[in-house]
């Protein structure tokens, strides 16, 4: 098994318990942890072999448009549900890092998902 990471993408989300906290966009940090085989991949040095980094990317930028969430929690896992769904991958791990708490550096949560 081979792991592809985009680590710490910033995207803007409307997120929150409280209506007025979801009424603007937030940004926040994803990360995500993709399992696959690309050694087919690695030998023929050929995208079609793998999942297009940039291509999730774009994906996940455009996650949040004309939507929103109360809990970063439903988020990560509707994300992680999405990657499984368009993406050659056999388990992947999805980090919402929010930053809504003064005293801290972040708030986050992390969901898992196996296909």
């Amino acid at each position: 098994m081979n792991t592809i990471t985009i680590c710490d993408l910033a995207a803007l989300f409307h997120v929150g318990v409280p209506d007025d906290e979801r009424a603007r966009p937030q940004r926040l940090l994803l990360t995500v942890e993709m399992e696959l085989d690309f050694s087919a991949a690695a030998a023929n040095d050929d995208l079609a072999h793998t999942v297009d980094y940039y291509a999730v990317s774009r994906r996940l930028i455009g996650f949040g448009q004309g939507r929103s969430w109360k809990l970063i929690e439903t988020l990560a896992s509707e994300i992680a549900a999405a990657v499984l769904d368009e993406y050659p991958v056999r388990t992947v791990a999805v980090e919402v890092k929010k930053f809504i708490v003064p005293e801290a550096r972040y708030v986050s949560v992390k969901a898992t998902r196996s296909a």
